[in-house]
């Protein structure tokens, strides 16, 4: 029988940069060079923090780059580092399917850090990341794990398997038990993102990394994993997704490469609330009293009402990471400010009783034409009700940055420009957003890392 690690094994061994298509290389450097400012942009984070001196607890022969600090440590910890600043503001990019929706971009923490720690070249790290985002993607579509209390970590920890194991040059046998031990030991609750969301959503990807990472590595030594993981009478299909599925697609010649289908990030919330901000700031422009306003009717998919609004902690957020994923928060902030950036975020923003009161005054409601749009696009319908009883309305399907409506490459360097001036001096900026767009030219992704680091 060919098992689907078989399958999911055969399809990593044969990615090579130079069967992918021009505008997919192009694409994953727009995605790399995003996912870079993020990492900068959440260096100063207190998450990143406590990994970094954890990380830096340890040294290791074979050692790999931390961004920011240029910190030494093991390959898994460094990846847990990398990670955790790559998702911290939750900027980063996203996928979102009829199954499960995520970041594939967090990802590149193991990519990264695996890619420094083998001398890889940039070719080796753009296939290694292409490969990754095709795991990720092509499983969320077969399932959706949080109504069975898991977490999209739980396909992110095979995507980084997947490229970690690439980039160490595993084939045959131990590329496959590099998926065995990446899979069977390491899935994740959604309990993560519900509530009054901890410091552990900002981490949880990265730790499914730092697993993978370290599987990898036992892999590459010889070590042997629990098979088959995914059909076995113990194995994922019966205890996570409670049925099989099969990979009937995965992007090459006769398929599109989900990589293009991935959106980056206008504002540094949600993805699924993306939409919404965007018509609460078209809306703006025609408010004349944000104290005239009787009511906020947000129209939007249940999924996105579902993880963004559906527990009660989403309408009063004590903590960033709550905020960040609270949809009725976010629609105040654009309302108020024409904006949503990283200051609104802190605790002193969160707290702001006039934004609190507006708060009070969305009401989300399911859109039967939303959902039908789902997943191609994320259509949302925003009215703002005035106490004289006058209406304002705006409807956004794409946001900026959805892969139908996608950056220029200008605002992705804008973007990635204002995120890593948190950490580097201009001239450094200067010099790793140059290097970055002829990522194909490096020959060690190492060096790039360590152009990363605060002088």
């Amino acid at each position: 029988m060919t098992t689907l690690v078989d399958q999911l094994a055969a399809y990593a061994e044969a990615m090579r940069y130079e069967d992918l298509p021009a505008q997919v290389v192009h694409q994953t450097k727009r995605l790399i060079i995003d996912t870079i400012g993020c990492a900068l942009g959440g260096y100063h984070s207190e998450p990143a923090r406590i990994a970094r001196d954890i990380a830096a607890s340890v040294t290791a022969e074979r050692g790999a780059t931390i961004m920011g600090s240029g910190q030494r440590s093991s390959a898994d910890l460094a990846t847990f580092a990398n990670g955790v600043m790559i998702r911290f503001m939750d900027f980063n990019d996203g996928y979102t399917s009829n199954g499960e929706s995520g970041h594939p971009s967090d990802s590149l923490a193991a990519a990264l850090t695996v890619a420094d720690l083998m001398q890889r070249n940039g070719r080796d790290l753009i296939a290694a990341t292409v490969l990754a985002y095709e795991v990720f993607c092509r499983i969320c579509d077969q399932a959706d794990l949080k109504p069975l209390g898991f977490d999209h970590v739980t396909v992110g920890g095979m995507a980084s398997t997947a490229a970690a194991a690439k980039l160490l040059g595993l084939t045959g046998a131990k590329l496959r038990h590099a998926f065995n031990l990446g899979i069977a030991p390491n899935i994740a609750l959604y309990q993560t993102r519900i509530g009054n969301v901890s410091m552990w959503k900002g981490c949880a990807y990265a730790n499914a990394s730092r697993n993978a990472v370290f599987a990898a590595m036992l892999a590459e030594r010889g070590m042997s994993g629990p098979s088959p993981v995914f059909e076995g009478v113990g194995g994922y299909f019966k205890a996570v997704t409670r049925k099989p599925f099969a990979l009937t697609e995965l992007g090459g010649a006769e398929h599109p490469y989900r990589i293009m289908q991935c959106l980056m990030k206008r504002f540094p919330l949600g993805q699924y609330s993306q939409t919404v901000a965007e018509a609460a700031i078209e809306v703006r422009s025609r408010v004349t009293s944000i104290d005239d306003i009787e009511e906020i009717h947000v129209e939007t998919l249940g999924t996105a009402i579902r993880l963004m609004a559906g527990d009660a902690q989403k309408w009063e957020p004590e903590t960033r990471e709550t905020a960040d994923h609270s949809m009725p928060y976010t629609v105040a902030v654009a309302l108020v400010h024409g904006d949503v950036g990283e200051e609104h975020f802190e605790d002193a923003c969160i707290r702001d009783p006039a934004l609190r009161a507006l708060t009070r005054r969305v009401k989300v409601t399911e859109w039967d034409e939303a959902n039908r749009r789902m997943p191609e696009a994320m259509l949302c319908r925003l009215t703002v009700v005035m106490k004289s009883g006058e209406r304002h309305e705006a409807s956004v399907e794409y946001h900026r940055g959805h892969w139908r409506n996608p950056m220029t490459d200008d605002e992705v360097e804008a973007k990635f420009r204002k995120l890593a001036l948190h950490v580097l001096e201009p001239a450094q900026v200067d010099e790793l957003a140059a290097r970055l767009w002829k990522l194909e030219e490096t020959t060690h992704v190492g060096d790039l890392l360590r152009l990363a680091v605060a002088r």
